[in-house]
């Protein structure tokens, strides 16, 4: 079919049975997927290039290319009047493997309860008993137990813990009162314990080298990059090609099957919003003719906040002995040498999952444990030896939103989170700093404690700790929910990720999430495409017959517990209502 819309200028780009837009985290899943069937031909197109630069690949270089303009958008949020106007950064990937290729690798599943949400919230068909098996598909992990993949393309490992700093945390924990999670992505998620990272052989594993790359040597996948988007074409309410920029000519291709947009949570929604599916007026603002009057396209937009607690170490064992050139230097030469050694790792091999308080069935505050001092963008150092933790909450109440600048394709689109707009996020970020002060004065810690760096013994009280958190916390990068997928009035795509309102295009990337994930949304973000990509196809895995959905007993009288062994499983509608009841709370 020919579009109605596309200039008469456009340089015909052939046709294809799917055209993926967005070569990212779900995107080059999308690709290797679909292009298992050999008779599927595929148009896969990328704003950015390669990712195959030794930073990209080193895990230990993770935030240089996270602050890379070649692999980074740039973006930064408008004004978030809950942190006093403060602009806050937002790396989000750009090139072969989008985020996957920049960001920290820790590999978090989620937790069993956040699937269970996503079917009360309207994504019906997406329970934990449902999904876990293409976590298993995605993955191979060595040891990882009888729930995890072993055959999949994502290499998943955790680190060596060679320093006593990881260990030592966690026993911090348990002296606190907390459980240990020796496996948080297998049985139980909450608790304190390793970490498992995106790394295979010393190297990252992102979703280009995990699966886009041997898609394309099929010969079916083609990859086109260094391409804008301009719009997606329409013959009426059917999506029929899309239309984009490559060098200074525009080009169209057509489709027999099906669009599939793969941009990201951020530009997912600018591109259907340029293709004219979103709020009416808001189109209509920027000369932009009305497809399908959507009102929520590029709302719903929820991240994961995050402070650091840092404390100085007594004892010269943390990576501060590395942060000179020399130290550097040599961090490099062994792992160009070997892919061994402190390159080979994300440094976060240690963390958990643990609850703000009372009544909240499972975890909403995230540990991510770093065996040195240092601020978020990896630039500066206390000035000795340390340690830390990034800490935040997983289920902010606060929604921002996605907006066209213009409707130039060239043009980062307007977003703001409305951080910490809601009165529940200043209870649970306090509780985060509070908390995280208690387990660091545990006996674990005590050979290696000194003075906290920060916020300081000086921050004590509510008003300080929130101009503290107002003055400092930063985006984990996780954004999500701008096209919400559900079978109710709100939700953008249905739960087969099919875009309401129109034909022949569906949503797939972490913007379709109803709910952000307890923890890193890059496993769960490939998750959802393994599946989606069956969803396309027609048909699905079996349900996994061994789904523990883990809990504490005493979750609606205690905050923590050492033992995680109530299975809600075998009481699905109980659950289901504790969770609506949270929702409506």
């Amino acid at each position: 079919m020919q579009s109605s819309d596309a200039p008469q200028n456009a340089v015909e780009f052939g046709s294809y049975d799917y055209i993926i837009i967005g070569a990212g985290s779900a995107g080059c899943v999308l690709a290797y997927r679909l292009g298992e069937d050999p008779r599927a031909r595929i148009l896969v197109l990328e704003a950015g290039g390669s990712d195959k630069s030794l930073i990209v690949s080193m895990p230990a270089a993770l935030s240089m290319p996270m602050h890379t303009k070649r692999f980074n958008w740039g973006m930064k949020t408008e004004p978030e009047p809950g942190l006093d106007g403060r602009v806050v950064n937002l790396p989000r990937g750009k090139g072969l493997g989008g985020s996957s290729s920049i960001n920290g690798m820790c590999y978090v599943r989620g937790n069993p309860m956040d699937y269970e949400l996503w079917s009360v919230l309207g994504a019906e068909g997406w329970h934990w008993e449902n999904v876990l098996p293409y976590f298993q598909r995605a993955e191979t992990v060595q040891g990882g137990g009888e729930l995890r993949g072993t055959n999949g393309p994502l290499q998943v490992t955790r680190g060596l813990e060679t320093n006593p700093l990881y260990q030592s945390f966690i026993n911090a924990g348990t002296q606190a009162g907390y459980a240990v999670s020796p496996n948080m992505n297998e049985r139980q998620h909450e608790g304190l314990g390793p970490m498992e990272m995106s790394i295979g052989n010393g190297k990252r594993s992102s979703t280009n080298t995990a699966y886009l790359s041997k898609a394309v040597q099929r010969g079916n996948v083609r990859v086109e990059c260094h391409t804008t988007v301009e719009r997606i074409l329409f013959d009426q309410n059917q999506a029929v090609g899309v239309l984009f920029k490559r060098g200074d000519k525009m080009h169209v291709a057509h489709i027999n099957r099906e669009v599939i947009l793969s941009a990201g949570s951020i530009m997912s929604p600018a591109v259907l919003k340029r293709s004219g599916v979103g709020p009416g007026d808001e189109l209509r603002e920027h000369g932009i003719a009305v497809v399908s009057d959507q009102p929520e396209v590029g709302e719903n937009l929820m991240d994961h906040l995050e402070v650091w607690v840092q404390q100085e170490c007594l004892k010269p064992i943390s990576l501060y002995s590395y942060m000179n050139w020399w130290g550097k230097a040599r961090i490099g030469m062994r792992w160009l040498w070997s892919k061994k050694g402190l390159g080979a790792t994300n440094h976060f091999e240690s963390g958990g999952h643990i609850r703000s308080r009372a009544g909240i069935v499972y975890p909403d505050i995230q540990y991510h444990f770093l065996p040195l001092a240092i601020s978020y963008d990896g630039k500066t150092a206390a000035a000795a030896h340390g340690y830390q933790v990034h800490v935040g909450t997983k289920r902010s109440k606060s929604r921002g939103w996605v907006k066209l600048r213009d409707r130039n394709p060239d043009s980062l689109p307007k977003v703001r989170f409305n951080y910490m707009t809601h009165d529940d996020d200043w209870i649970e970020m306090r509780a985060c700093i509070r908390l995280t002060r208690e387990i660091f004065q545990q006996e674990a810690l005590a050979p290696y404690r000194g003075q906290e760096l920060a916020p300081g013994d000086d921050c004590q009280s509510d008003e300080a700790l929130d101009q503290f958190i107002k003055d400092t916390t930063e985006s984990a990068c996780h954004p999500c929910g701008t096209c919400r997928m559900g079978n109710n009035t709100g939700a953008v795509v249905d739960p087969d990720c099919r875009v309401k309102g129109v034909a022949n295009l569906r949503v797939i990337d972490s913007s379709i999430m109803p709910q952000a994930t307890a923890g890193d949304l890059n496993g769960p973000t490939i998750m959802l495409a393994e599946r989606a990509s069956d969803l396309i196809r027609g048909t699905t895995l079996p349900a996994a017959e061994i789904a523990p959905i883990l809990a504490d007993s005493n979750w609606a009288t205690a905050q923590r517990s050492p033992t995680i062994n109530k299975d809600f499983a075998s009481d699905r509608e109980g659950l289901r209502e504790i969770l609506l009841g949270a929702v409506q709370s």
